[in-house]
């Protein structure tokens, strides 16, 4: 007999690629798949423990790293939860992303078996049992294990919110990398990572600011993109690959960027200018590969950290031409939780079993129910 669904108040919580905080959002979501931010803050990594997950991030890790640092975040996970909870009580349920450490999206084969997987880590077990609430997570292991890239998983929120909009809309992120969801009124829907997004505007902002991301593009803002620099860099074959594709830190990596700036320009304003317009550009670009050859584009709505970059929208717009440009705030979701409201929703389809992934997105065989569930 199926469960009639009910509404839930859910705590959702994530880390992004660029691992600066655990997104918290305290949710509800109705039978009709709408979702409501009740509240959200960003819970600070310790900076040991962020520096431990870095090294994870760019060195060769031992497993008892791994293992230790999975329990670990899995207990800043808690946390954070708990104090979502002293606010506001119980949750029905937690959902939970984690953090992602590793993410190898290509089939290669050992033995004639294939090697695609990813691996979230913030042990949910230890989210049960420290808040006492159900923790779903866990959420990409599905989609792969039917053949598709476990991600991006976004695609499913966006879908549901947007496609009752009846209009051609790219929802474009920029978090760590960059993806984007395609709603379309004559087309299913599809979507991919489109490339970097802050990672190397990051990794940059630090090497020669010693600031960790480029707060309002300030520094772009007082360069001048270098544009055969640029164009050296726009030749990179992620970015020719024909969706569905993912990527991550494993391939743009610190390595990638140092081979990189190796051709950089001498300013360093001028190489915060161009990266900033390879994010930008790489974005139009995949539009007009991958998604006019199907669609046209009404506006573009933005998200993620990228959204508060007054440098990297501008040159967004320059390079889409005149397409809109707008955010989630215009359409009463919010840019910094966005996410972990996605998230909120991934979850309540789990516990009520209700097909969660989008195939077209993340290249699966088929729809399937994602997130594993953990009971106190």
């Amino acid at each position: 007999m199926t469960e009639i669904r009910k509404s839930k108040k859910i705590i959702s919580m994530m880390s992004g690629t660029s691992c600066d905080s655990i997104d918290v959002g305290l949710c509800l979501v109705k039978p009709d798949l709408s979702c409501t931010l009740i509240d959200g803050f960003n819970f600070e990594y310790p900076e040991e423990i962020k520096e431990r997950i870095f090294k994870i991030f760019y060195e060769n890790t031992n497993v008892d790293e791994i293992c230790k640092m999975n329990f670990v975040i899995g207990h800043c996970f808690a946390k954070a939860a708990n104090k979502m909870i002293k606010q506001h009580g119980k949750p029905d349920f937690i959902t939970s992303h984690g953090q992602t450490i590793y993410h190898y999206p290509f089939d290669t084969k050992i033995s004639d078996i294939s090697e695609k997987s990813t691996l979230q880590i913030g042990e949910p077990s230890v989210i049960a049992q420290e808040t006492g609430c159900i923790t779903i997570a866990n959420f990409r292991t599905a989609d792969i294990a039917q053949g598709g890239n476990g991600a991006p998983l976004v695609c499913f929120a966006d879908e549901t919110w947007f496609k009752p909009l009846n209009k051609n809309i790219a929802i474009q992120n920029i978090g760590g990398i960059s993806n984007v969801t395609v709603v379309s009124k004559e087309y299913a829907t599809f979507g991919f990572d489109t490339g970097l997004g802050n990672i190397m505007i990051d990794y940059c902002a630090k090497k020669f600011f010693d600031e960790p991301y480029d707060k309002n593009g300030k520094f772009a803002e007082q360069g001048k993109i270098c544009e055969n620099w640029l164009n050296c860099l726009l030749e990179d074959e992620y970015y020719y690959k024909e969706p569905p594709k993912t990527t991550g830190r494993e391939y743009f990596s610190n390595k990638y960027i140092e081979n990189a700036l190796k051709l950089a320009p001498d300013n360093k304003y001028d190489i915060m200018a161009t990266v900033t317009a390879l994010t930008a550009k790489t974005i139009a670009q995949n539009y007009e590969r991958f998604v006019y050859p199907n669609t046209t584009i009404d506006e573009v709505i933005l998200g993620g950290g990228g959204a508060y970059n007054p440098t990297l929208k501008k040159y967004l717009q320059k390079y889409l031409g005149k397409i809109p440009l707008k955010t989630h705030e215009d359409y009463g979701i919010s840019n910094n939780y966005k996410e972990v409201t996605a998230f909120a929703l991934l979850g309540y389809c789990t516990y009520y079993k209700i097909p969660n992934n989008v195939p077209a997105c993340t290249g699966a065989n088929k729809e399937v129910i994602m997130g594993q569930i953990s009971y106190p």
